[in-house]
């Protein structure tokens, strides 16, 4: 059966700049991956705040990601009450815990991140995996 990924928000954003993760994040978006809305909202954020992107240039990259994704989660109240429970139940922080969250609602089995402990298992069926971690950080 074919992995069913999820990306988090960070490895988004590495596909969009110069940094020595870019290849591996680049190589993710051009597999078969589910973001959340969730995601592109911090994408925005990070792009104009670090990365002192354009607008133009956000707009741009949003149309790539959503083009190149092969779903996109929308977040509800039943993904944010699960959020809630996993935020306590492994001791993430919110945002993470909704990124969680929301692959756990699309279905998927692994959630590419470098900001959540890499090899975690949620729910006996997620595993969160460091795509940059055999790059060296």
């Amino acid at each position: 059966m074919a992995e069913r990924a999820f990306l988090d928000t960070n490895v988004v954003v590495y596909a969009f700049t110069e940094d020595r993760r870019s290849s591996a994040a680049q190589a993710l978006l051009a597999r078969s991956f589910t973001i959340s809305v969730q995601t592109l909202n911090e994408f925005v954020n990070v792009a104009l705040r670090k990365l002192k992107r354009s607008w133009r240039e956000i707009d741009d990259a949003c149309a790539q990601i959503i083009a190149a994704a092969s779903s996109i989660e929308q977040l509800d109240l039943a993904c944010h009450r699960r959020a809630m429970t996993l935020a306590r139940q492994h001791k993430l922080a919110i945002f993470d815990a909704q990124i969680v969250a929301s692959a756990l609602q699309a279905n998927c089995d692994t959630l590419y991140s470098e900001d959540m402990h890499d090899g975690l298992v949620i729910d006996g069926r997620l595993t969160i995996r460091n795509p940059f971690a055999a790059a060296g950080r």
